[in-house]
């Protein structure tokens, strides 16, 4: 009876994953789980292949080290013999002559070194009889555990399909305790990680590569003393270990007809077969199945080695023990061991998932924005073949989202799209903090101004005020001290706005007709006549809540810029928009534009283009510090390159309908 598969062979090295998938695209099960983007090998469903061992760049996937066992069984005062596999011609094609190898694992402190290209040769004779007998309906090599485990948990219903033979392990491992003693304990030492857990039988199996470990260890060279096999050595099974190496073994008698046979080798190319051979499309034939390309190529040889290289390395051995072969002792051999038991059982171990509901399935699709079967793009990036496989392993979470692909790309680009917009948030809102300290800045040399000329204004304005009660109606003095009067008045509304800006006060809001203020605005201001002006409402509610004063500083003083913009005449626009939350006062020119470069400054303090003496640089600065106190925002769009359609300016100024 084949031993249930618990022993587990491989494991991850979590800090030298990379998050490539690799590891789950050649997994034949997809017996790995991603967690937080890291691949875990998930034992009850690996069949001990070690692809994802060959194929791991980074050396994230480790195999079970046996090495440690083995020295303590050679140390443990047993006899011990080493079994090893027939496709050692290919892992150690640097060694010329075999016995070279076989002195060298002697050295190691091993009392027998046999060679399981014996055990083959009587298995392939089991496979030949069973072929051959009467009413053969057809069956799997069941050698490649590999296999007979991916049957037993994947293909459950096949089990009573394998072939019930052991595999020249196991066969190579009954024959040397009859010959030598059942207190003998047996290492085999071969290219396979599957094999660590096949059988109870054998105590020990190691890789090749850990036998070079061992050579190394200690010390072990090519100069060690020549040695041959120990009894019985093999014939043509030392071919086994090719592709077609069991069909080409059991030719070594008797022809069994090629079209019998169907073999299969490969991740991808054994489940096919098998699956066709499940749903009857392969009938009364033999699958000669192997996991591997070959067992030349197990995961258990140096990486690196070349299939075909290998393969003329195993055949060139094969030919030349061949052509010494004492095919007379040979056959006595087989003859004597012929009563070994080859027979073993399977049971079925399903190890199989439940399929989740179509609706779990689509949800999870949906997740990754794939909506309809045109979405599916089945790529294989994630590593499953198809997009409803990857997200069946997202329900069962074996599997992450952010495996798809074009997914994480897109999310990606969302992002980026979203820092983008984040950046330039930041970027704005650092201008408007630099801004305001600017205006910090201008609010307290404004105060200051303020508080030197309330003091003489207030003298101005009581003295005056006094003569022009005293003066004589109808006298022209009179009317000279109303204008005075009038000056001083105003002098004093300009230095409580200068205080009002600087104490940043709040706004008196007054329920207006914004369409009536703007429009008076524009009739405020002094035209010349090469310039045209047009008034363009677009509101449906013009009733606002603002400070008509300080807004209408705004208004006018952003049409008077805009005049003096166009020099040479032009058109001025003026409009007013509105939403049910905001409205937007819009003033445009058709003048020379504001420079890329001083578009940065012009809300800085003291900051003019106009010729001296005529701007003093706090009209903008004023502008932005009333709309900020009315909790509103400034747009400013221009164009200064006439190449690029009509230049000018277009402010458009955003206050809440109603602050309060």
């Amino acid at each position: 009876m084949s031993q249930s598969f618990r022993t587990q062979l491989v494991f991850t090295i979590k800090d030298r994953c990379r998050v490539c998938y690799t590891c789950l695209r050649e997994c034949p099960v997809k017996a790995i789980k991603i967690i937080n983007g890291q691949a875990e090998v998930i034992n009850d469903r690996c069949i001990g292949c070690g692809n994802c061992v060959k194929v791991c760049s980074q050396g994230a996937k480790v195999s079970l080290r046996s090495v440690d066992e083995v020295y303590k069984l050679l140390g443990s005062g047993h006899k011990v013999a080493a079994c090893i596999a027939p496709s050692f011609p290919a892992e150690f094609s640097e060694i010329r002559d075999h016995r070279v190898l076989v002195g060298m694992i002697r050295k190691l402190g091993f009392d027998y070194v046999t060679e399981v290209a014996f055990g083959a040769d009587v298995v392939a004779q089991e496979y030949e009889r069973r072929i051959k007998s009467e009413g053969y309906t057809g069956d799997i090599s069941s050698d490649c555990p590999a296999v007979t485990y991916f049957i037993r948990h994947y293909h459950p219903d096949l089990v009573g399909s394998l072939a019930p033979i052991v595999s020249p392990m196991v066969a190579m491992t009954r024959i040397v305790r009859e010959k030598y003693g059942d207190d003998l304990k047996i290492v085999f030492i071969g290219p396979c990680f599957a094999k660590k857990a096949e059988s109870t039988e054998t105590d020990e199996v190691m890789t090749f590569l850990e036998l070079r470990e061992m050579f190394m260890q200690s010390g072990i060279q090519e100069s060690a003393e020549p040695s041959d096999f120990d009894p019985p050595v093999g014939g043509k099974g030392a071919i086994f270990p090719i592709t077609r190496g069991l069909f080409l073994t059991t030719n070594s008698h008797e022809d069994i007809p090629e079209e019998r046979t169907v073999i299969a080798d490969g991740r991808v190319n054994f489940k096919e077969a098998i699956k066709e051979f499940e749903e009857g499309f392969i009938r009364n034939k033999h699958l000669e199945l192997l996991c591997c390309e070959g067992c030349i190529m197990g995961p258990g040889t140096s990486p690196g080695g070349k299939k075909y290289a290998r393969s003329a390395a195993v055949g060139e051995y094969v030919r030349e023990k061949l052509s010494k072969l004492d095919q007379e002792t040979w056959q006595d051999q087989v003859k004597r061991f012929s009563s070994i038991p080859l027979e073993q059982g399977f049971e079925p171990d399903d190890r199989r998932f439940e399929i989740p509901s179509g609706d779990e399935i689509q949800e999870t699709l949906e997740t990754m924005g794939k909506y309809t079967a045109k979405d599916h793009l089945n790529c294989g990036a994630c590593g499953y073949d198809t997009c409803v496989e990857h997200a069946i392993a997202i329900v069962k979470g074996l599997a992450e989202t952010e495996m798809c692909l074009p997914y994480s790309i897109e999310k990606l680009h969302d992002s980026i799209k979203n820092l983008n917009i984040s950046n330039e948030k930041l970027a704005s809102a650092k201008a408007a903090l630099k801004q305001s300290e600017k205006l910090a800045h201008m609010g307290q040399l404004s105060a200051g101004i303020a508080h030197e000329l309330n003091n003489p204004l207030g003298v101005i304005t009581m003295y005056s005020n006094i003569l022009m009660d005293e003066a004589p109606e109808g006298e022209s003095i009179r009317e000279d001290l109303r204008l005075i009067v009038e000056q001083a008045e105003r002098c004093k509304k300009i230095v409580s706005g200068l205080l009002n800006f600087a104490r940043k006060n709040q706004v008196n809001l007054v329920e207006t007709d914004v369409v009536h203020f703007a429009q008076h605005s524009l009739d405020s201001i002094l035209k010349p006549d090469n310039i045209t002006a047009t008034f363009t409402p677009s509101i449906e509610d013009p009733i606002a809540k603002m400070d008509i004063d300080q807004m209408m500083q705004v208004m006018t003083n952003l049409e008077k810029n805009a005049i003096e913009a166009m020099p040479h005449g032009g058109a001025l626009q003026v409009g007013v928009e509105g939403n049910k939350n905001e409205i937007i006062f819009i003033v445009s020119d058709s003048g020379t534009g504001i420079s890329k470069e001083n578009m940065k400054k012009i809300f800085t303090p003291f900051f003019t283009t106009k010729e001296m003496g005529k701007g003093t640089g706090l009209g903008l600065p004023l502008i932005y510090g009333i709309v900020k106190m009315h909790k509103g925002k400034i747009d400013i769009t221009s164009n200064t390159d006439p190449s690029k359609g009509d230049t000018g300016t277009t402010f458009r100024i955003v206050v809440p309908r109603n602050m309060e």
